[in-house]
């Protein structure tokens, strides 16, 4: 953490906090502040964990997807 979550359509977010994200069976959930460092969701993003591209550490490091 913190991370960024690529889709197939070139959309990116990132995932600063791991209470901002939520894994399920199909989906990531992902919690967007409005106001950054809030801890608050303002808004939920639901992504098919069919269309997550790679998921890359805002470090540099780059995990690829199996």
């Amino acid at each position: 953490m913190p991370i960024r979550v690529h889709l197939t359509g070139g959309t990116t977010y990132d995932i600063k906090h791991p209470e901002m994200a939520f894994l399920t069976r199909s989906t990531v959930e992902i919690g967007l502040e409005e106001q950054p460092g809030s801890g608050i969701a303002d808004q939920v993003m639901y992504c098919s964990l069919l269309h997550v591209v790679r998921v890359e550490n805002l470090d540099g490091q780059t995990t690829p997807m199996a």
